[in-house]
């Protein structure tokens, strides 16, 4: 059984020999291991890809027998399980595209059972995927997110991809899926706020743009940067060409973003995230 193993707990000494006595334990070796220790926070972290003979509820406690002093937050779970993933949009679709066909092509690790959005544009498109299409119809924000919590207890979301979904989530709900929901949006924030980002920056000359993916916090467009692209641009470039250069960074950022997430190869610390390459 092909498994991977993260931990995150006060860096002390023995945690990486604890480890090795796991996979020992689970009568496993391993294929691939990285680790770091952020000095700042003393917090160290760590992914492990290990094959076993043994079933993930065995192998899941032989670690927790071997690491438990060290009081870790520790996850283990197969390679071959998808994440169950909710994707929330608006109007545009270029995210969503892109994420529907890395998740068909098999590159993403995801599996799509639904798809929600507060505008019905997209629901042909969505469908002819043979996934379900959830409108939020309700003007009435805690309304909408008790729909949404409904769809997630139903379909074991295990994370949340905001793409292009205008709308702001409210504290509770961000604090109730802390790190297990994703944006995205034009690394102009904060210096272009507001609507018509790309328009503000045609008209301030700018000669780089680019997107961000972080995670979501109560505090709007402030959570921990998971990853980030640019593209240079000159005085030529008209607003449709940054618009569609923009749209191009965005949907990658945002891919790589959740192909990271589902390999398991993003920590936060703190307001900053750990991402193993």
């Amino acid at each position: 059984m092909d498994l991977i193993a993260t931990l995150k707990c006060a860096d002390q000494p023995g945690i990486v020999h604890a480890m090795t006595n796991a996979v020992l334990g689970c009568n496993g070796n391993i294929i691939e291991n990285q680790q770091f220790t952020d000095l700042d926070t003393n917090i160290f972290v760590m992914r492990t890809r290990f094959e076993s003979e043994l079933d993930l509820s065995s192998a899941e406690s032989a670690w927790q027998k071997e690491l438990a002093r060290f009081q870790p937050e520790l996850n283990i779970r197969a390679t071959d399980q998808p994440l169950s993933t909710l994707i929330l949009v608006s109007k545009e679709s270029h995210c969503l595209r892109d994420l529907i066909y890395l998740t068909e092509l098999k590159e993403l690790n995801i599996a799509i059972p639904i798809v929600a959005s507060n505008h019905k544009i997209l629901q042909s498109f969505v469908e002819s995927h043979g996934i379900r299409f959830e409108y939020l119809a309700d003007s009435n924000k805690a309304k909408n997110e008790k729909q949404l919590t409904q769809i997630m207890d139903e379909n074991k979301i295990d994370l949340i991809v905001l793409a292009r979904y205008m709308q702001i989530l409210s504290a509770e709900f961000c604090k109730e899926n802390s790190g297990k929901i994703i944006n995205i949006h034009h690394s102009f924030l904060p210096g272009f706020k507001g609507a018509k980002p790309y328009h503000q920056a045609h008209q301030r000359g700018v000669k780089i743009i680019g997107a961000t993916a972080h995670f979501v916090t109560p505090e709007l467009d402030e959570g921990p940067i998971i990853e980030q692209d640019v593209a240079h641009i000159t005085h030529s470039a008209s607003v449709e060409d940054m618009v569609a250069l923009g749209r191009d960074i965005e949907r990658r950022v945002l891919s790589k973003a959740v192909k990271l997430f589902a390999q398991d190869k993003i920590f936060q610390v703190g307001n900053r995230t750990v991402v193993f390459n």
